[in-house]
C-alpha cells in the first residue's frame, strides 16, 4: 500500500480552491486553518447572501463563488463575491421542459457547478449543460435529455484538465460524457448500458502510468474509465442497482459507500436466464413478460415501478438481465486497490463493512481516519486499512436527515443536516462531538471550507462565517 503522502502529493493542481462538489477531486478536505466552531444566523458571520432555493453546493475559484438555483420555472446560475457576498451576475438557463420527480429530496438544481478559474459549467435535468464565463457570457450549450430517472439527477460535472466529465444515469440510455471544456465539442461519449438511476459523481485517479482515469460508481459496478479515450477499463461488480455517494481516492485505495433496502448480506438470490423465464413463464409466446405472466409476487409489486425500465407494459431482456444484476448486489462499505484490467472485484477487494450504512453522504478520509456519516446522525470513524470500527456514536442534538456529506479541515469535521443543525467535530479515530450550532433553515448542499472560511448554503441563503475573536 502507499503511503497517504503520495495521494497528496498526487491531488489535482487546483487544489488551492474549491472547484467542484466536494472541492478537490471530491475529497471533502481542505488544509486550511483557524476556522470557527461556533457559527450560526448572528455568529460569526462576515456575510449572508439571499439566494433561490437549490441543492447545488458551493464552487469556489479566486475571487469568484458558483452557485445554481431554481425560481419559479426558471434556473439559475449566480456568481458571487467572495470578498462580499455581493451577486456579480445571474444568469437563466432554458428550460424546455420540467420533469416531475417523485422524491421532494430532490430537485431541478441539484448538480455543483464546476469551475477552472475563469469559465464555469453547470449542469441542469431540465436542460443539459452549460459553460459561462468571468462576465456570465455563455460560451456554449449543449442540451441533454429528456432524462429517465423519476427521482432526479444528482451528479455533478468535474474537470480533468481540458476535459469536462459528466455522467448521465437513468433507467435507460445512461451515458459518460466527455467534452472539450473550451468548446464544447464531444470528445467520446461512452454507453453505461448496465447503469440504471445514479447519484454519484465521478472522481479523478492518475494510474501509476501517468495515464488519468475517470471512476464512476452506478448500479452494480465501479468502473474506471480512461480520461483520453472513454475506455472501460476495470471494473468492480455486485454493487446495489441505486448509487447516491461518491467514491474517495486516497493513495492506491478508494474508499465507496452504497446501500439499496433490498440488498442486506442474505438478501442476494441468482435469477434464471431470460430465455428459461420465457420458457416458464411466456404464456403467449411473445418473446416478453408481462406482469400477468410473473408468479413471483415481489416481481409483481415492483413491476411497473423498478423493473420495466422502458415503460413498454414488459419485460424485455435488457430488464431481466438487470433483474438478474440487481438481486445480486450487497450494500457494504468497500475498500480496493486502485487500478487493474477488466473484472478486479476478487483481485483488487480490501475489506467491506456491512453495518450502519449511509443512504446519501458520501464517506469522508482525514487524516488517515476513514469516516462515514449515517442519517439520524451516526458517526463512524474506521481504521482504512482494515476497516475496523473505532469509534461510532450519535451526534448528540443534530440526529437529522442527512443529504450533505461531511468535509474536513483545521482538525475539524463539519456536517449539515436538513433540520439545520450543523455539527462540528474533533477529527480523530477518538473524535469527540465539539458543537452543534443551529442554522435555523434546512440544509441539503454540502459545505465549502477555503481560506479560514466556512461557505454555507442553507434553503433561503449563502452564509460565509469567519473567526472573527
Amino acid at each position: 500500500m502507499r503511503s497517504w503522502a503520495f495521494w497528496i502529493l498526487t491531488l489535482p493542481a487546483f487544489a488551492a480552491d474549491w472547484p467542484s462538489f466536494r472541492g478537490p477531486n471530491a475529497t471533502g478536505i481542505q488544509e486550511t486553518t483557524n476556522l470557527p466552531s461556533e457559527f450560526g444566523p448572528t455568529t460569526n458571520v462576515l456575510w449572508k447572501t439571499a439566494l433561490p432555493p437549490g441543492n447545488s453546493s458551493p464552487a469556489i475559484a479566486g475571487n469568484r463563488i458558483y452557485l445554481t438555483a431554481h425560481e419559479g420555472d426558471k434556473l439559475l446560475t449566480f456568481a458571487v463575491d467572495r470578498a462580499t457576498g455581493r451577486i456579480l451576475w445571474r444568469r437563466e438557463a432554458p428550460r424546455p421542459r420540467q420533469q416531475e420527480i417523485e422524491r421532494p429530496a430532490n430537485g431541478p438544481a441539484s448538480a455543483t457547478p464546476a469551475t477552472d478559474g475563469s469559465r464555469v459549467f453547470v449542469f441542469f435535468q431540465d436542460f443539459g449543460l452549460l459553460a459561462y464565463g468571468p462576465d456570465g457570457n455563455e460560451l456554449w450549450r449543449i442540451p441533454i435529455g429528456p432524462l429517465n430517472n423519476p427521482f432526479g439527477h444528482g451528479a455533478s460535472p468535474v474537470l480533468a484538465g481540458n476535459t469536462l466529465l459528466m455522467n448521465v444515469d437513468q433507467d435507460t440510455d445512461s451515458f459518460l460524457l466527455a467534452v472539450d471544456k473550451n468548446t464544447g465539442k464531444t470528445l467520446w461519449r461512452t454507453p453505461r448500458p448496465h447503469a440504471q438511476r445514479g447519484y454519484a459523481t465521478p472522481v479523478l485517479w492518475k494510474a501509476p502510468d501517468g495515464a488519468e482515469q475517470v471512476l464512476v460508481a452506478g448500479s452494480y459496478r465501479l468502473s474506471a474509465y480512461d480520461v483520453r479515450s472513454g475506455k472501460e477499463l476495470w471494473w468492480i461488480r455486485r454493487l446495489p442497482w441505486q448509487v447516491k455517494p461518491t467514491p474517495v481516492v486516497a493513495g492506491d485505495m478508494v474508499f465507496f459507500t452504497t446501500y439499496s433496502a433490498e440488498s442486506e448480506p442474505g438478501d442476494q438470490e441468482n435469477v434464471p436466464p431470460f430465455a428459461e423465464a420465457l420458457s416458464k413463464y411466456d404464456g403467449n409466446k411473445d418473446g416478453k413478460l408481462a406482469k400477468d405472466e410473473i408468479p413471483d409476487k415481489k416481481i409483481q409489486a415492483r413491476f411497473a415501478e423498478y423493473l420495466d425500465l422502458d415503460n413498454t407494459g414488459f419485460l424485455e431482456e435488457r430488464d431481466w438481465r438487470q433483474l438478474q444484476e440487481r438481486r445480486q448486489g450487497e450494500n457494504a462499505l468497500r475498500a480496493y486497490r486502485l487500478g487493474g484490467s477488466g473484472d478486479v472485484t476478487d483481485s483488487n477487494f480490501l475489506w467491506k463493512i456491512s453495518k450502519t450504512l449511509p443512504n446519501v453522504p458520501s464517506p469522508l478520509f482525514y487524516r488517515d481516519v476513514l469516516y462515514m456519516l449515517k442519517e439520524g446522525g451516526i458517526f463512524t470513524s474506521y481504521d482504512p486499512k482494515t476497516g475496523a470500527v473505532q469509534k461510532q456514536a450519535r451526534l448528540t442534538g443534530a440526529l437529522s436527515q442527512y443529504f450533505a456529506s461531511p468535509v474536513a479541515a483545521d482538525g475539524k469535521i463539519f456536517v449539515v443536516g436538513e433540520d439545520g443543525k450543523a455539527a462540528v467535530i474533533q477529527a480523530g479515530a477518538d473524535w469527540q462531538l465539539l458543537r452543534v450550532n443551529d442554522m435555523e433553515e434546512g440544509m441539503k448542499a454540502t459545505p465549502a471550507l477555503l481560506d479560514g472560511k466556512i461557505y454555507l448554503r442553507t434553503t433561503n441563503s449563502l452564509y460565509c462565517f469567519v473567526q472573527k475573536n
